[in-house]
């Protein structure tokens, strides 16, 4: 069987993104080096579910295409954090956040240009 790195990368990544969003939806404390916002864990929650639907369907081109913009919309938020631009507002960024969209949108991006099936 042939290594499918975009489809283990979103097996795996999925289901942190559904869980990060729930535990803030938990939490909302308030402190921490990550954004509390309401409407930032229901898009990690959203996406979660987008991408493990894609994974469960065994959609690879989608799983890929997943990878790829996901990590687009990752560096995006971290310019958007560090530029104040939208959704600044809605998501209320953290140096935490900055940090993990910094690593994470290279990596799924990387992954997704480089790995084909």
């Amino acid at each position: 069987m042939k290594s499918r790195p975009n489809h283990y990368t979103l097996l795996i990544f999925a289901p942190i993104l559904i869980a990060t969003g729930a535990l803030g939806l938990m939490t909302q404390s308030g402190t921490g080096p990550m954004s509390d916002a309401f409407a930032y864990d229901v898009f990690h929650i959203v996406f979660g579910v987008i991408g493990l639907a894609f994974v469960l369907l065994k959609q690879e081109k989608l799983v890929r295409a997943f990878n790829i913009g996901f990590g687009a919309i990752d560096l995006y938020q971290l310019v958007a954090s560090l530029l104040g631009l939208f959704p600044l507002t809605y998501f209320r960024w953290k140096w935490g956040d900055d940090v993990a969209h910094g690593v994470i949108g290279v990596a799924l991006v990387a992954i997704g240009v480089l790995s084909r099936r």
